[in-house]
């Protein structure tokens, strides 16, 4: 979601006021009103739904909390207000909707259906993308999930950044969570889901962990890490296979990182600061927070993301369950069909000023993939595409989407139910306020608008209203038993060590469909330059 941040210029918050209805009756105040742990929380009851919004899981990471693993949030007695989402976690603001310099961030959002049939309800826990940086949960209006596929959604601020993700010798401790402080606040809130989704009418004994891009590379992060198990029993990967190694590649940037390349990267940024040549703990949390935001935005900083290495997260994700070496729960994942026309589109605006020129396509494919750059470009001629954005595109969505996505599902389900997707919505809606480059087809994050009112796309059509529906369908029948078929929708076939099945997920009467993945991406070319 990098380059997706480009485009907040120009764009207002996102809010969730309009998504909700004012209560009208006693009865529907009772329905506002639920009493978490910590205590009473008062949110919103629409037609269809109710809201609760900005609850505090975590006490705010401030002064001596700053970079140490979340405290529990402090209790109160008198019913709180759930209908404001709370503060978005410190940002430099080009994400959707707006900067932010706040630490006091630790809120999560929960979206109910308003009539249910007794039963205990799946819950959903979304974790947000934003290449670990930038986002918040409640530009994620959960609506649409929540009452057509009568689930429970959680969505979470978590912290982001330097705030979430430095590394540095001075910040070692006992706790284990040095470098990973986002994850262990994502930790924070499903224990959090554990102990009040029965009082928002959700079942705690089946929670399905969901994410895209960043947020996705975390939830892969839990299905490894130690400290993550038993707190989820379903997990959705969207654009992030779990089995894709580091690449300096705007799309990978973020990936785990090992822990004395992470440590680098922290000194990095502490020398910008001017705090001397080995600063304490103490010095590094008394910086102020714009100064430090400020320090991690230069250009020069390497990006932020979790550390592998320590008792959080021992192996990296990809290390572990390429050797099986992961929770045992049942993964739908997938990938879009044109992910890094988003990530080229951002590489050719800052370098370039507009599209790539054709005398600079051999030179970027030998940017990108140094050695192998001959057979690439026998393989991906830029005759045969319509520009040289497109054919790098091409090149890199499959070599670093592509070829991961089958080799984690061969992975995955070697031990688990595995169900896999290609999001394949060639005219997929483009941002409202920002006119279409080119032809940007099943670009990365392009799948949110289907299952989130996330209020910067243009409209969807009627064919991708249906496609909506059932995909809206198939997540949350996912959520529910751990197998997406159901409800009379095309039939999706699991992901298995012989059959290696892939549902294209794309608008009309023929859209959703098994694909031909490994020709469409040329898989066996990719696998053969490491062979």
């Amino acid at each position: 979601m990098t380059d997706r941040g480009k485009l907040a210029a120009g764009l207002t918050a996102l809010g969730v006021a309009g998504a909700i209805l004012t209560p009208t009756a006693a009865a529907a105040d009772s329905e506002a009103l639920v009493r978490t742990d910590r205590g009473p929380v008062r949110g919103l009851v629409a037609e269809d739904h109710r809201s609760f919004l900005g609850i505090p899981y975590a006490a705010p990471p401030v002064g001596e909390l700053r970079w140490r693993a979340p405290r529990p949030a402090p209790a109160w007695t008198q019913p709180r207000q759930a209908t404001t989402p709370g503060p978005m976690c410190a940002q430099t603001g080009d994400h959707l909707g707006g900067g932010s310099t706040s630490e006091d961030c630790l809120y999560l959002n929960v979206t109910t259906p308003r009539t249910r049939s007794g039963r205990k309800l799946p819950v959903m826990v979304w974790i947000h993308g934003g290449s670990f940086k930038d986002g918040a949960g409640h530009l994620y209006d959960a609506r649409r999930l929540a009452a057509h596929g009568e689930v429970i959604v959680v969505t979470v601020n978590y912290r982001l950044g330097a705030f979430g993700f430095l590394a540095h010798p001075a910040l070692r401790d006992a706790d284990g969570v040095s470098g990973n402080y986002g994850l262990a606040d994502q930790q924070a809130a499903l224990r959090w889901v554990r102990r009040n989704a029965a009082a928002f009418g959700g079942d705690p004994g089946n929670v399905t962990l969901f994410g895209e891009s960043s947020g996705a590379i975390g939830v892969c992060a839990h299905l490894t890490a130690p400290g993550s198990s038993g707190l989820f029993h379903r997990a959705i990967l969207q654009s992030a296979p779990c089995t894709a190694p580091w690449s300096p590649s705007l799309a990978m940037a973020n990936n785990p990182r090992p822990r004395p390349q992470a440590e680098g990267d922290g000194q990095a940024l502490v020398e910008r600061l001017n705090l001397g040549a080995s600063p304490t703990a103490r010095q590094l949390r008394a910086v102020p927070a714009d100064k430090l935001l400020k320090a991690a935005s230069d250009p020069a900083q390497p990006g932020f993301g979790p550390v592998t290495g320590g008792a959080f997260l021992p192996l990296s994700p990809a290390q572990a369950i390429a050797s099986g070496r992961f929770h045992r729960v049942p993964v739908l994942y997938g990938i879009n069909r044109h992910e890094q026309r988003m990530h080229v589109w951002g590489l050719e605006m800052a370098k370039y000023q507009g599209p790539i020129p054709a005398d600079r396509y051999d030179e970027e494919v030998h940017a990108a993939f140094g050695a192998h750059a001959g057979k690439v470009l026998a393989r991906y001629p830029l005759s045969a595409y319509a520009s040289p954005s497109q054919a790098l595109a091409t090149a890199l969505t499959d070599a670093e989407y592509a070829r991961p996505a089958l080799d984690t599902g061969r992975a995955l389900s070697r031990h688990v139910p595995t169900y896999a997707f290609e999001f394949a919505d060639a005219n997929a809606p483009w941002f409202a306020a920002f006119p279409k480059p080119y032809d940007m087809g099943a670009y990365h994050a392009a799948e949110l608008p289907y299952l989130f009112d996330v209020g910067y796309n243009q409209p969807l059509t009627g064919q991708q209203r249906h496609l909506a529906g059932h995909m809206i369908g198939y997540w949350t029948r996912f959520a529910r038993t751990g197998d997406p078929n159901g409800s009379g929708a095309p039939a999706w076939h699991p992901f298995t060590t012989a059959r290696a099945a892939i549902q294209s997920l794309a608008p009309g009467d023929d859209g959703i469909k098994p694909a031909d993945f490994a020709r469409d991406h040329r898989y066996d070319f990719w696998t053969s330059l490491n062979s």
